[in-house]
């Protein structure tokens, strides 16, 4: 699967017009309009991510998908241009690689099957996100278990419901910085604690 992480929406994703424009697939020589191309193709990923609730790219498998193999047209991204846009996206702070050497990306070649972070939200959003909700439904001096933060029906119709554990974790570590909340327990078994 190119792309992984929570749960999908159901419906169907409408992509932009460009994704039916064949030089769109292929990395532009003017700086001007690769520019421009970049953040078009960063757009349309976060959009895509969005939609889904998918928090990961996968590379060595994204080629293969909708989002970056437009069959209709017969076009797909090269894995060259396909690592470009995710540099972009990486210095842009919209994507960050999971596990290379210092998240540098020439640790994690495209064929290597390496895997981004997509941000369409950022964990510091994620984090306030879940401190509003337990601000709106006083769950202030409650634990709550990690799971019942992201798979119980009380999140069901939150943004944050299905969230990818580790991207939870991640949110949660910044709401213990700013003293609004505690982890408890286990790895497997956590809780978490509001303030």
């Amino acid at each position: 699967m190119a792309s992984q992480g929570s749960s999908s929406k159901s419906g169907t994703f409408i992509f932009p017009r460009e994704h039916n424009f064949p030089p769109f697939y292929t990395r532009q020589s003017n700086l001007t309009t690769l520019h421009a191309q970049l953040q078009k193709w960063s757009a349309l990923i976060l959009s895509y991510h969005s939609f889904h609730q998918l928090t990961r790219l996968t590379l060595s498998s994204a080629l293969s998908s909708p989002l970056f193999n437009n069959t209709t047209i017969n076009r797909r991204v090269s894995e060259s241009f396909l690592k470009e846009i995710v540099e972009f996206m990486v210095k842009e702070g919209r994507a960050e690689y999971i596990g290379g050497k210092g998240g540098k990306a020439g640790a994690v070649a495209v064929g290597g099957g390496g895997t981004v972070w997509i941000w369409y939200k950022r964990p510091e959003e994620w984090a306030q996100i879940i401190h509003e909700w337990v601000e709106e439904t006083a769950q202030k001096n409650t634990v709550l278990t990690l799971y019942e933060l992201t798979e119980s029906e009380a999140t069901l119709s939150q943004e944050f419901h299905g969230l990818d554990p580790e991207l939870l974790q991640r949110a949660l570590a910044i709401l213990v910085k700013r003293g609004k909340a505690q982890i408890f327990g286990e790895a497997d078994q956590q809780g978490v604690k509001f303030y």
